[in-house]
């Protein structure tokens, strides 16, 4: 689960970006004068947040961490720091934000992430994003001076080690915002090894330059899944924060199918929610969160814990694997049957239906040659699925080698 929320959420505006003229890759996206944006961060008060209910949440939809914005690109903390003065410490609400996050999450059993971006358009050494700099182009930002920067790099090597001992045990960092310097100027090697010390065991994505265990596609699914541990982020509308004008809304269909082709190709899912500027989540976000819960109840041991499954070429849909059981994902109705091509049909024990166990029927076809001289030959399993036995979203066979 990503969680993107800031103060602009009140105002059902998108993250940092509309303080810079807004984005192209975020279509739903505002374009706000630097002073109005900033200006949400007085009346935050998130009275509706609840903590423990999101974990709960996660936790029934079949997620196993959380990744929730500490600092975005505008600076503003949902922590306490003694860094700043620019975040949740100094608002109308008061409460530290990442501390209800970081407690609710692991007293349900999950994995607690933290996003923190490098830049940060208020701070005034980095320096502070004006109307001066519109409109925000690529490879033209502002630079401070070195003596300014290197306060900047003292701030933002103090917040991060803030987040790094007064939360308990981190299990992730997701950092953005890293284009805008080169990995020397961020200090990125110093930096990683400081965390590494505060949080041996820690996994950091790709977003610090020169730095990263794993990749972050962002918004869409590779066509081939990338070498090495990855990880899709991915909206249900177009938009980050949260934005009520944005009516984009994926389906919940759309969704387990996104999840269940991440998860063939041998990927994590982060999919975002965002809280409403009280706290709350969004109906309809509630609504898909539901749908998750309610196939993953039946379906989760063909996502967690997986890796994937079949080449594309033996079967026409996701499919992922644990040990000597492979889950065949069916996205699209089948007519009478679905077909698995090179395998050993002579190992096949079962095929059942996961969520019910209902056992259906195979065939299986080798080549002549195969069947006389091959004692374990490899040829085609065609099983039979009846209508009664699919899933609204998505039905899931299990095959038992």
């Amino acid at each position: 689960m990503f969680i993107h929320w800031a103060p602009a959420s009140q105002r059902g505006w998108e993250l940092s970006w509309p303080l810079v003229g807004g984005s192209s890759a975020l279509p739903g996206g505002q374009s706000l004068s630097v002073e109005e944006y900033h200006s949400t961060a007085t009346t935050f008060n998130p009275v509706r947040f609840d903590a423990r209910d999101i974990a709960r949440r996660a936790k029934a939809a079949g997620m196993q961490y959380g990744v929730l914005i500490t600092k975005h690109h505008d600076g503003y903390a949902m922590f306490h720091t003694r860094e700043a003065d620019y975040g949740i410490e100094h608002s109308p609400y008061n409460k530290d934000i990442v501390r209800q996050y970081a407690d609710a999450f692991r007293a349900e059993g999950l994995k607690v992430g933290f996003y923190f971006s490098l830049i940060d358009w208020h701070h005034p050494d980095y320096p502070a994003f004006t109307e001066a700099d519109k409109p925000y182009r690529w490879g033209h930002w502002r630079r401070s001076s070195p003596e300014a920067w290197n306060r900047f790099i003292k701030v933002m090597f103090g917040q991060m080690r803030e987040l790094l001992t007064n939360y308990g045990k981190i299990d992730l960092l997701w950092f953005d915002g890293g284009w805008e310097r080169k990995p020397d100027e961020w200090k990125s090697s110093e930096l990683e090894q400081m965390i590494r010390e505060l949080q041996p065991g820690i996994i950091i994505n790709d977003r610090l330059p020169g730095c990263g265990d794993y990749v972050t596609p962002e918004q869409a699914i590779p066509a081939t899944a990338p070498k090495g541990p990855w990880e899709t982020c991915m909206t249900i509308n177009d938009s980050w924060g949260y934005n009520p004008s944005d009516r984009k809304l994926k389906s919940p269909r759309y969704l387990l199918h996104a999840l269940c082709e991440v998860a063939g190709k041998g990927g994590n899912l982060l999919l975002n929610i965002s809280p409403m500027g009280d706290g709350a989540i969004p109906p309809e976000q509630i609504e898909r969160l539901e749908v998750f819960a309610q196939w993953m109840t039946r379906h989760q041991e063909g996502i967690t814990g997986t890796t994937a499954g079949l080449e594309p070429w033996q079967f026409y849909g996701p499919s992922t694997r644990r040990g000597d059981r492979v889950y065949l994902h069916l996205l699209m109705r089948p007519y009478e049957s679905v077909s698995v091509r090179g395998v050993f049909v002579k190992r096949l024990k079962a095929v059942t239906v996961l969520g019910t166990g209902a056992k259906l029927d195979f065939t299986s076809q080798v080549s002549a040659v195969d069947m006389m001289f091959n004692k374990d030959p490899v040829g085609e399993l065609i099983i039979e699925v009846p209508e009664s036995v699919l899933d609204p979203y998505a039905t899931v066979l299990a095959i038992d080698f």
